[in-house]
Protein backbone atom coordinates (compact mmCIF):
# COMPACT_ATOMS: atom_id res chain seq x y z
CA UNK A 1 0.00 0.00 0.00
CA UNK A 2 1.43 3.48 -1.27
CA UNK A 3 1.90 6.52 1.57
CA UNK A 4 -0.75 8.00 -0.26
CA UNK A 5 -3.48 5.51 -0.39
CA UNK A 6 -2.43 4.54 3.67
CA UNK A 7 -3.18 8.41 4.34
CA UNK A 8 -6.58 7.85 2.67
CA UNK A 9 -7.49 5.11 4.09
CA UNK A 10 -6.69 6.31 7.65
CA UNK A 11 -8.71 9.54 6.96
CA UNK A 12 -11.78 7.29 6.16
CA UNK A 13 -11.47 5.48 9.30
CA UNK A 14 -10.76 8.00 11.89
CA UNK A 15 -13.94 9.56 9.97
CA UNK A 16 -15.97 6.75 10.27
CA UNK A 17 -14.97 6.50 13.99
CA UNK A 18 -16.01 9.83 14.57
CA UNK A 19 -19.12 9.44 13.27
CA UNK A 20 -19.90 6.53 14.44
CA UNK A 21 -18.82 7.85 18.29
CA UNK A 22 -20.12 10.90 17.80
CA UNK A 23 -24.03 10.24 19.04
CA UNK A 24 -22.60 8.24 22.07
CA UNK A 25 -20.54 11.52 22.74
CA UNK A 26 -23.40 13.38 22.44
CA UNK A 27 -25.85 11.36 24.72
CA UNK A 28 -26.43 12.73 28.36
CA UNK A 29 -28.39 11.31 31.34
CA UNK A 30 -29.05 14.50 33.33
CA UNK A 31 -29.97 13.02 36.78
CA UNK A 32 -32.78 14.55 39.02
CA UNK A 33 -33.61 14.20 42.24
CA UNK A 34 -37.16 14.70 44.34
CA UNK A 35 -39.21 14.81 47.28
CA UNK A 36 -42.20 14.21 45.45
CA UNK A 37 -43.20 10.06 46.20
CA UNK A 38 -43.02 7.72 43.34
CA UNK A 39 -46.17 7.41 41.67
CA UNK A 40 -47.20 11.03 42.57
CA UNK A 41 -48.85 12.94 39.70
CA UNK A 42 -45.67 15.65 39.57
CA UNK A 43 -43.50 12.05 39.12
CA UNK A 44 -45.80 10.68 36.39
CA UNK A 45 -45.58 13.69 34.57
CA UNK A 46 -42.20 14.46 34.84
CA UNK A 47 -41.26 10.98 34.00
CA UNK A 48 -43.32 11.29 30.79
CA UNK A 49 -41.71 14.39 29.35
CA UNK A 50 -38.01 12.53 30.18
CA UNK A 51 -39.52 9.86 28.20
CA UNK A 52 -41.01 12.37 25.53
CA UNK A 53 -37.48 14.11 25.65
CA UNK A 54 -35.48 10.72 24.88
CA UNK A 55 -37.84 10.58 21.86
CA UNK A 56 -37.69 13.52 20.36
CA UNK A 57 -33.70 13.91 21.05
CA UNK A 58 -33.18 10.21 19.32
CA UNK A 59 -31.96 9.06 22.77
CA UNK A 60 -29.02 11.91 23.09
CA UNK A 61 -30.92 13.36 26.21
CA UNK A 62 -31.71 11.26 29.04
CA UNK A 63 -33.43 11.60 32.28
CA UNK A 64 -33.04 10.02 35.69
CA UNK A 65 -35.01 10.51 38.43
CA UNK A 66 -34.39 9.75 42.35
CA UNK A 67 -38.11 10.46 43.60
CA UNK A 68 -39.21 10.42 47.59
CA UNK A 69 -36.28 12.29 49.06
CA UNK A 70 -33.49 9.46 48.66
CA UNK A 71 -31.08 11.92 48.00
CA UNK A 72 -31.48 13.86 51.19
CA UNK A 73 -32.57 17.50 51.83
CA UNK A 74 -32.52 20.08 49.11
CA UNK A 75 -29.32 21.35 50.80
CA UNK A 76 -27.80 17.47 50.62
CA UNK A 77 -28.99 17.55 46.71
CA UNK A 78 -27.54 21.01 45.71
CA UNK A 79 -23.95 19.78 47.33
CA UNK A 80 -24.31 16.60 45.08
CA UNK A 81 -25.04 18.83 42.11
CA UNK A 82 -22.01 20.99 42.88
CA UNK A 83 -19.80 17.65 42.81
CA UNK A 84 -21.76 15.95 39.82
CA UNK A 85 -23.29 13.53 41.05
CA UNK A 86 -26.51 14.94 40.50
CA UNK A 87 -27.40 17.38 37.47
CA UNK A 88 -30.70 18.85 39.21
CA UNK A 89 -33.83 18.72 41.10
CA UNK A 90 -37.32 19.68 42.17
CA UNK A 91 -36.90 22.36 44.46
CA UNK A 92 -39.50 25.04 46.73
CA UNK A 93 -38.41 28.27 45.32
CA UNK A 94 -36.65 29.88 48.33
CA UNK A 95 -34.33 26.84 48.45
CA UNK A 96 -32.09 28.41 45.38
CA UNK A 97 -32.38 31.76 47.02
CA UNK A 98 -28.73 31.94 47.17
CA UNK A 99 -28.53 32.08 43.03
CA UNK A 100 -31.24 34.46 42.79
CA UNK A 101 -32.41 36.14 45.80
CA UNK A 102 -35.55 36.88 44.65
CA UNK A 103 -36.83 33.84 43.74
CA UNK A 104 -38.75 33.68 47.21
CA UNK A 105 -40.62 36.72 46.27
CA UNK A 106 -43.81 35.06 46.29
CA UNK A 107 -42.77 33.51 49.99
CA UNK A 108 -43.45 36.71 51.27
CA UNK A 109 -45.60 36.55 54.45
CA UNK A 110 -49.43 37.34 53.64
CA UNK A 111 -48.77 38.66 50.32
CA UNK A 112 -51.61 36.83 48.38
CA UNK A 113 -55.36 37.13 49.39
CA UNK A 114 -56.13 34.78 46.61
CA UNK A 115 -55.46 32.67 44.00
CA UNK A 116 -56.49 35.47 41.62
CA UNK A 117 -54.36 37.93 42.74
CA UNK A 118 -51.15 35.41 42.29
CA UNK A 119 -52.24 34.51 38.51
CA UNK A 120 -52.30 38.08 38.07
CA UNK A 121 -48.46 38.64 39.48
CA UNK A 122 -47.22 35.54 37.91
CA UNK A 123 -48.50 36.67 34.23
CA UNK A 124 -45.73 39.28 35.38
CA UNK A 125 -43.32 37.84 37.37
CA UNK A 126 -42.62 34.28 36.53
CA UNK A 127 -40.18 34.94 33.80
CA UNK A 128 -38.25 37.48 35.94
CA UNK A 129 -37.48 34.32 38.52
CA UNK A 130 -37.10 31.81 36.32
CA UNK A 131 -34.69 34.36 34.21
CA UNK A 132 -32.68 35.37 37.20
CA UNK A 133 -32.36 31.91 38.36
CA UNK A 134 -30.59 30.72 35.10
CA UNK A 135 -28.17 33.94 34.98
CA UNK A 136 -27.43 32.33 38.75
CA UNK A 137 -26.36 28.90 37.68
CA UNK A 138 -29.93 27.14 36.89
CA UNK A 139 -32.07 26.12 34.15
CA UNK A 140 -35.34 25.98 34.99
CA UNK A 141 -38.85 25.33 33.02
CA UNK A 142 -41.59 26.56 34.65
CA UNK A 143 -43.34 27.13 37.91
CA UNK A 144 -45.80 24.35 39.95
CA UNK A 145 -47.98 25.49 42.17
CA UNK A 146 -47.80 24.06 45.47
CA UNK A 147 -50.68 26.63 46.71
CA UNK A 148 -50.97 29.24 49.29
CA UNK A 149 -50.28 27.71 52.82
CA UNK A 150 -52.22 27.77 55.89
CA UNK A 151 -51.06 27.60 59.21
CA UNK A 152 -52.03 24.23 60.78
CA UNK A 153 -52.03 23.53 64.48
CA UNK A 154 -53.40 21.15 67.58
CA UNK A 155 -54.91 24.46 69.60
CA UNK A 156 -56.72 26.90 68.05
CA UNK A 157 -54.92 29.95 66.64
CA UNK A 158 -56.95 33.13 65.45
CA UNK A 159 -54.32 36.12 66.72
CA UNK A 160 -50.72 36.50 66.87
CA UNK A 161 -51.06 35.69 71.11
CA UNK A 162 -51.93 32.57 69.79
CA UNK A 163 -49.37 31.83 67.51
CA UNK A 164 -46.65 32.55 70.44
CA UNK A 165 -48.23 29.65 72.62
CA UNK A 166 -47.22 27.35 69.44
CA UNK A 167 -44.17 25.19 68.65
CA UNK A 168 -44.02 26.41 64.84
CA UNK A 169 -41.94 24.00 62.39
CA UNK A 170 -40.29 26.19 59.58
CA UNK A 171 -38.00 24.92 56.88
CA UNK A 172 -34.11 23.98 57.44
CA UNK A 173 -31.91 26.12 56.13
CA UNK A 174 -34.41 28.67 55.29
CA UNK A 175 -33.51 32.36 56.38
CA UNK A 176 -36.81 33.74 54.78
CA UNK A 177 -38.96 31.42 57.08
CA UNK A 178 -36.83 32.57 60.15
CA UNK A 179 -36.80 36.16 59.92
CA UNK A 180 -40.29 35.99 58.81
CA UNK A 181 -41.54 34.19 62.29
CA UNK A 182 -39.33 36.48 64.12
CA UNK A 183 -40.88 39.08 63.55
CA UNK A 184 -43.76 37.86 65.10
CA UNK A 185 -41.67 37.22 68.43
CA UNK A 186 -41.39 33.38 67.64
CA UNK A 187 -38.70 30.68 68.29
CA UNK A 188 -39.34 28.33 65.90
CA UNK A 189 -37.86 24.77 65.35
CA UNK A 190 -36.53 24.32 61.93
CA UNK A 191 -36.61 20.66 60.74
CA UNK A 192 -36.06 19.13 57.55
CA UNK A 193 -39.54 18.29 55.76
CA UNK A 194 -38.80 14.25 55.99
CA UNK A 195 -38.71 15.08 60.02
CA UNK A 196 -41.80 16.66 60.40
CA UNK A 197 -44.61 13.87 60.76
CA UNK A 198 -42.32 12.34 63.42
CA UNK A 199 -42.30 15.47 65.70
CA UNK A 200 -46.30 16.58 65.27
CA UNK A 201 -46.90 12.65 66.52
CA UNK A 202 -44.46 13.49 69.30
CA UNK A 203 -45.42 16.59 70.44
CA UNK A 204 -41.87 18.16 69.58
CA UNK A 205 -44.02 20.86 66.91
CA UNK A 206 -47.45 21.32 66.66
CA UNK A 207 -47.89 24.06 64.04
CA UNK A 208 -46.99 23.30 60.56
CA UNK A 209 -47.77 26.07 57.94
CA UNK A 210 -48.02 24.31 54.00
CA UNK A 211 -51.02 24.21 51.61
CA UNK A 212 -53.78 21.58 51.96
CA UNK A 213 -52.53 19.46 49.17
CA UNK A 214 -49.05 19.23 50.76
CA UNK A 215 -50.68 18.77 54.02
CA UNK A 216 -52.66 15.63 52.65
CA UNK A 217 -50.01 14.35 50.54
CA UNK A 218 -47.32 14.52 53.62
CA UNK A 219 -50.00 12.88 56.13
CA UNK A 220 -48.97 15.60 58.37
CA UNK A 221 -53.51 16.37 58.38
CA UNK A 222 -53.50 13.02 60.30
CA UNK A 223 -51.65 14.98 63.54
CA UNK A 224 -53.28 18.40 63.61
CA UNK A 225 -56.96 19.55 64.30
CA UNK A 226 -57.04 23.15 63.41
CA UNK A 227 -56.61 25.39 60.70
CA UNK A 228 -56.17 29.15 60.58
CA UNK A 229 -58.40 30.15 57.36
CA UNK A 230 -55.95 32.96 56.56
CA UNK A 231 -53.39 32.12 53.66
CA UNK A 232 -50.18 33.00 54.87
CA UNK A 233 -48.02 32.80 52.17
CA UNK A 234 -48.05 31.09 48.38
CA UNK A 235 -45.58 28.33 47.61
CA UNK A 236 -44.55 26.78 44.38
CA UNK A 237 -41.76 24.49 43.23
CA UNK A 238 -39.78 24.21 40.28
CA UNK A 239 -37.47 21.60 38.03
CA UNK A 240 -33.79 23.11 38.18
CA UNK A 241 -30.59 21.48 36.15
CA UNK A 242 -27.24 22.53 36.63
CA UNK A 243 -26.60 25.54 33.55
CA UNK A 244 -22.93 23.69 32.91
CA UNK A 245 -24.73 20.37 32.29
CA UNK A 246 -27.72 21.63 30.62
CA UNK A 247 -25.16 24.09 28.13
CA UNK A 248 -23.26 21.38 26.61
CA UNK A 249 -26.37 20.11 25.18
CA UNK A 250 -26.87 20.87 21.30
CA UNK A 251 -28.73 24.25 20.71
CA UNK A 252 -31.71 22.27 19.31
CA UNK A 253 -31.46 19.58 22.02
CA UNK A 254 -31.88 22.53 24.57
CA UNK A 255 -34.80 23.94 22.70
CA UNK A 256 -36.41 20.06 23.04
CA UNK A 257 -35.93 19.88 26.48
CA UNK A 258 -37.34 23.64 27.38
CA UNK A 259 -40.55 23.12 25.18
CA UNK A 260 -40.89 19.59 26.89
CA UNK A 261 -40.58 20.35 30.42
CA UNK A 262 -42.17 23.70 29.95
CA UNK A 263 -45.34 22.50 28.92
CA UNK A 264 -45.04 19.67 31.20
CA UNK A 265 -44.73 22.48 33.98
CA UNK A 266 -47.84 23.98 32.88
CA UNK A 267 -49.91 20.92 33.27
CA UNK A 268 -48.20 20.39 36.79
CA UNK A 269 -49.48 24.06 37.46
CA UNK A 270 -52.70 23.35 35.94
CA UNK A 271 -53.40 20.46 37.87
CA UNK A 272 -51.83 21.77 41.04
CA UNK A 273 -54.38 24.31 41.97
CA UNK A 274 -57.36 21.90 41.39
CA UNK A 275 -55.79 19.56 43.75
CA UNK A 276 -55.48 22.00 46.17
CA UNK A 277 -59.21 23.78 46.05
CA UNK A 278 -60.40 19.96 46.47
CA UNK A 279 -57.81 18.91 49.00
CA UNK A 280 -58.79 22.63 51.25
CA UNK A 281 -62.53 21.44 50.76
CA UNK A 282 -61.42 17.72 52.18
CA UNK A 283 -59.69 19.14 55.33
CA UNK A 284 -63.30 20.07 56.24
CA UNK A 285 -64.88 17.06 55.45
CA UNK A 286 -62.16 15.21 57.87
CA UNK A 287 -62.57 17.14 60.58
CA UNK A 288 -60.01 19.82 60.29
CA UNK A 289 -62.18 22.87 62.10
CA UNK A 290 -60.84 26.33 60.40
CA UNK A 291 -60.69 28.84 62.66
CA UNK A 292 -61.24 32.46 60.80
CA UNK A 293 -59.66 35.84 62.68
CA UNK A 294 -61.46 38.80 63.02
CA UNK A 295 -60.61 41.94 61.21
CA UNK A 296 -58.54 43.18 63.53
CA UNK A 297 -56.54 40.19 64.10
CA UNK A 298 -56.05 39.83 60.69
CA UNK A 299 -54.32 43.02 60.52
CA UNK A 300 -52.21 42.93 63.15
CA UNK A 301 -50.94 39.63 61.34
CA UNK A 302 -50.50 41.45 58.13
CA UNK A 303 -49.06 44.64 60.57
CA UNK A 304 -46.43 41.59 61.46
CA UNK A 305 -45.81 40.38 58.12
CA UNK A 306 -45.45 43.72 56.90
CA UNK A 307 -42.36 43.77 59.29
CA UNK A 308 -41.00 40.58 58.46
CA UNK A 309 -40.83 41.94 54.31
CA UNK A 310 -39.06 45.36 55.84
CA UNK A 311 -36.48 43.62 57.57
CA UNK A 312 -36.16 40.81 54.74
CA UNK A 313 -35.56 43.79 52.39
CA UNK A 314 -33.39 45.89 54.69
CA UNK A 315 -31.30 42.29 54.79
CA UNK A 316 -30.83 42.60 51.20
CA UNK A 317 -32.29 39.17 50.72
CA UNK A 318 -35.06 40.56 48.65
CA UNK A 319 -34.38 43.16 46.34
CA UNK A 320 -36.47 46.42 46.56
CA UNK A 321 -37.20 46.28 42.63
CA UNK A 322 -38.77 43.01 42.60
CA UNK A 323 -40.85 43.40 45.73
CA UNK A 324 -42.30 47.15 44.34
CA UNK A 325 -43.01 45.84 41.25
CA UNK A 326 -45.40 43.25 43.10
CA UNK A 327 -46.67 45.55 45.87
CA UNK A 328 -47.59 47.36 42.43
CA UNK A 329 -49.38 44.72 40.41
CA UNK A 330 -51.40 43.62 44.03
CA UNK A 331 -52.50 47.22 43.88
CA UNK A 332 -53.22 47.43 40.46
CA UNK A 333 -55.53 44.26 40.86
CA UNK A 334 -57.10 45.28 43.82
CA UNK A 335 -57.63 48.75 42.69
CA UNK A 336 -59.44 47.00 39.61
CA UNK A 337 -61.96 44.51 41.66
CA UNK A 338 -62.88 47.22 44.11
CA UNK A 339 -60.84 45.67 47.31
Amino acid sequence: MTIKKLITYCTALITSLILLGAPLAQAKVIKIASVSPDGSSWMKTMRKAGKDIEKATEGRVKFKFYPGGVMGSDKAVLRKIRIGQLHGGAFPGGSLMKFYGDSQIYNLPLKFRSFEEVDYVRAKMDQQIMDGLEKGGFVTFGIGEAGLAYMMTNRPVSSVTDLRKQKVWIPNDDPTSLNAVKAFDISPIPLGVSDVLASLQTGLIDSVTISPIGAIALQWHTQVKYMTDLPLLYIYALLAVDKKVFYKLSDQDQKTVRDIMGTAFKQIDKQNRKDNLSAYVALKAQGIEFITPNKDEVNEWRQKSQQAVDKLTSAGQISRESLSTMDTLLNEYRAANGQ
